[in-house]
């Protein structure tokens, strides 16, 4: 069993048996049906992961890493806004007239902003400091950005990163409002595990710790019983995780450039209905 096969195991299980269920209050989202989509929840969750030991993938059920990594880099190479420029289908619920999802996630990190270096965006500014002042307890990003929140067809759900060189270790930390386990979880790792992966190739460094801080970690009704059939199971070795280590250049970087080795998984017979 992976170690993301087993912190995910811990987490739900710490949800299901110990978890507030907000059954009975007025809550926002929704099934495709109208029916409330209500959840069990745990508060603060801190998960920790060791990137220099294995990749955080888990086994229990599949997850889609190279569409996961496809929209990290539309998020964070790219930095738009655009479905069209996405090469999966994740986004079309939230997507407006305009074809994009308003002033939301990569749109933010586009910004530029002024330093006494000049002008730089949230992206190009952590190259520029974990190359140049690796030392630095600066080096984050935020796209959690209040004044344009009523231009966002969906608010930020990861929303910062802070990166941390310790030696000639890069750590990270994902800091989260709000994670629906069975969907997104993994798929949230994985992506800013790979960023991490990436970040530390360009400034020279090693992979160190990866840390996802969760806010509001919850399981949805309807996907209780899905949940517990992937407890059931007995997960895999996690996989060796490869990048092309020629790249220097965080923009150089596809979703080609990575390798997922030997990975297995069970297989996972339940339709997901998505909560909106």
């Amino acid at each position: 069993m992976s170690r993301a096969d087993e912190i995910y195991r811990q987490t739900c299980i710490d949800i299901l048996e110990n978890g507030f269920s907000d059954e009975g209050l007025e809550v926002r989202p929704h099934w495709a049906d109208g029916t409330p989509a209500h959840t069990i929840k745990k508060f603060g969750v801190v998960n920790r992961y060791n990137l220099a030991e294995e990749f955080p993938i888990m086994t229990l059920r599949r997850t889609y890493w190279k569409s996961a990594v496809d929209e990290l880099l539309w998020i964070w190479q790219k930095k738009s806004n655009r479905i069209c420029d996405l090469g999966s289908h994740v986004w079309d619920e939230w997507a407006g007239e305009d074809g994009t999802i308003g002033k939301a996630y990569g749109y933010q990190l586009g910004i530029k902003h002024q330093y006494k270096e000049g002008m730089f965006d949230q992206v190009d500014r952590v190259i520029f400091d974990l190359k140049n002042n690796p030392a630095s307890r600066r080096i984050m990003t935020n796209i959690y950005n209040f004044e344009d929140l009523h231009e966002m067809n969906l608010y930020p759900c990861a929303y910062s990163m802070t990166f941390n060189v310790t030696g000639n270790k890069l750590n990270a930390i994902l800091n989260q409002r709000s994670q629906d386990m069975l969907t997104a979880n993994n798929w949230n790792v994985v992506q800013y595990a790979v960023l991490t992966h990436m970040m530390a190739q360009i400034a020279g460094l090693e992979v160190g710790e990866f840390v996802h801080v969760i806010a509001d970690c919850h399981i949805y009704d309807r996907h209780i019983p899905a949940v517990k059939a992937m407890l059931e199971k007995e997960g895999f070795d996690a996989p060796t995780f490869k990048m092309n280590e020629s790249i220097t250049d965080f923009y150089a970087f596809t979703k080609d450039s990575f390798k997922m080795e030997n990975y297995q998984f069970h297989p996972f017979d339940f339709e997901i209905p998505m909560a909106i």
